[in-house]
């Protein structure tokens, strides 16, 4: 037997790193293709001021990435579960939600994956974020603060080829974490409604199918 619930799968920490991390790479990636092609980017002002907003919103990211590590080990104590895809997930979970994601929601076919507090992401999300939050973000923060500070660094930087190869690193980077968020804003329109998920982060409630063994569930509420 099945029961609609409305799951509480986002608490209220992870809402304001995710919007604070949501605006700052939006900043990043506008003042960033400014700083690269001044030429043909003009919208923030004159080239100084563009760095400075670039520099400040880079240290707001790094911050609040440190802020979502922080919470996930030592406070919620579900990192791995949450982000590290077991073995059996990969051989069989993967390829389903690909099929899923790629095929059968066109169909109209129900979501292989049931997101819970305790497994929100099904095997392909964790394989991405896997990616982009344990090698990527760091790899963009750590380019990004050597650069904002070139003079204190310059033994560090010179071991590691010089500033311009580290520059070019750090633009790399970000365009591989920037190619993945088209990706992410469509995954998010794929709920019951093209908003649902979007709202989940708001309110850090998502309607769910949870089955029922004549118990309450601990962090559900009946919708019906």
């Amino acid at each position: 037997m099945s029961e609609n619930k409305k799951v509480y799968l986002q608490p209220t920490p992870v809402r304001i790193w995710h919007w604070l991390n949501a605006f700052g790479i939006i900043t990043l990636t506008v003042s960033g293709a400014q700083i690269r092609f001044p030429e043909y980017i003009t919208l923030l002002g004159n080239y100084k001021s563009v760095i400075y907003l670039h520099n400040t919103a880079g240290f707001v990211v790094a911050i609040s990435f440190t802020f979502w590590f922080f919470y996930y080990v030592f406070i919620a104590r579900s990192m791995a579960n949450l982000y590290v895809p077991k073995v059996e997930e990969l051989k069989t979970g993967l390829l389903r939600q690909i099929k899923f994601y790629f095929l059968t929601y066109f169909l109209g076919w129900e979501n292989p994956h049931h997101p819970t507090p305790k497994n929100k992401f099904n095997p392909m999300q964790k394989s991405a974020y896997l990616a982009i939050m344990f090698v990527l973000m760091p790899l963009v923060s750590l380019t990004g603060i050597f650069m904002t500070n070139v003079e204190p660094l310059r033994g560090v930087i010179v071991m590691l080829g010089g500033l311009k190869i580290l520059m070019n690193f750090h633009f790399l980077l970000a365009c591989c974490l920037i190619a993945f968020l088209p990706t992410h804003m469509y995954l998010t329109t794929l709920g019951h409604t093209p908003l649902e998920h979007i709202k989940t982060m708001w309110t850090g409630w998502e309607e769910g199918e949870e089955e029922v063994s004549g118990s309450e569930h601990i962090g559900t509420v009946s919708t019906r």
